[in-house]
């Protein structure tokens, strides 16, 4: 069936409305990348006094409250696992790339994972009988929600694993915790990334021990040591946490940023389209009503 005049009026109408959602989006979208990345550089400042204090207290004053061995993981060992994805689409490959990523990582680590999906379209894309998905957090959707859900996270990985004797579990016990997320590199690129946040072993404790302090003014620690570690270390985790799912939302909103583009793009062309079927249509029926007239011009004139 042929369009008519008024059935194209309508599809660029309609055309034109979705371009107008589709723009708005745009917009929230580099908003958001902004805003979640200079939340990022403002937590760069806060990771590095935490990381002077974890330093204070294993390198300046000998506190060896973690287990010094090294973590070798064992095939019944317990692995945590916590996968950041998106709630809405429109962001491309986004939650199949992460998911694709956190599955095959998991394949090649020794131990039983347990994995926490943020995000109900990556929670679909881990589905698998190997790896069971024991829990499923909302995407926050400021940086002000972010702190709660982190909050969230802590309290629902104690309720499985006792994070306090971390401190002092022997390695072979002790419960891995992994972080999966896509960190933006320029405009929408972005790429996984993996980052293990427990067992606390020695490797940990020396990679922050290793680094000599910035000024001649040594610090101490004030207090009970263990008390102050484990305050550090609590930062420690939020920190990280927190940073990893900042650097997910930027990774989102660049993606969708880039898919509205696209969208953007492919809109123009097909309103372009539309207008020059309508403006075809519309000579048309002009040019049929010309010729109508001249017609019956002719024919009266004989």
């Amino acid at each position: 069936m042929s369009d008519t005049a008024a059935s194209l009026q309508r599809k660029i109408n309609s055309a034109s409305d979705l371009q107008a959602v589709v723009r708005t989006m745009k917009a929230l979208a580099a908003s958001s990348i902004g805003q979640y990345e200079q939340s990022v550089r403002a937590l760069g400042d806060y990771y590095r006094t935490v990381e002077l204090g974890l330093n204070v207290c294993f390198s300046h004053h000998k506190l060896e409250f973690i287990n010094t061995q090294r973590h070798t993981p064992s095939a019944e060992q317990s692995i945590g696992a916590i996968v950041f994805g998106s709630d809405q689409g429109l962001v491309g490959q986004f939650n199949e790339v992460i998911a694709d990523y956190a599955l095959k990582t998991l394949a090649t680590l020794a131990g039983k994972p347990k994995i926490w999906a943020v995000g109900e379209r990556v929670h679909a894309h881990l589905e698998n009988p190997d790896f069971p998905l024991i829990g499923l957090f909302s995407v926050p959707n400021s940086v002000k929600a972010i702190t709660p859900l982190i909050g969230k996270m802590l309290l629902e990985y104690e309720t499985h694993h006792d994070l306090s004797a971390t401190l002092t579990a022997h390695p072979a016990e002790a419960t891995a915790l992994y972080l999966f997320y896509n960190r933006r590199k320029s405009g929408s690129i972005y790429e996984p990334v993996m980052l293990r946040l427990l067992p606390l072993d020695n490797d940990w404790q020396r990679t922050l021990a290793a680094p000599p302090w910035p000024t001649k003014n040594l610090p101490e620690v004030i207090g009970t040591g263990l008390v102050t570690l484990r305050a550090l270390i609590s930062e420690y985790l939020f920190v990280s946490l927190f940073r990893a799912c900042a650097e997910s939302l930027a990774s989102e909103n660049a993606s969708r940023l880039a898919a509205m583009e696209r969208a953007d793009k492919n809109i123009n062309e097909l309103v372009e389209s539309l207008h020059d079927r309508f403006h075809q249509l519309r000579q048309s029926g002009i040019d049929e009503e010309l010729f109508d007239v001249i017609s019956g011009y002719e024919a009266l004139s004989k």
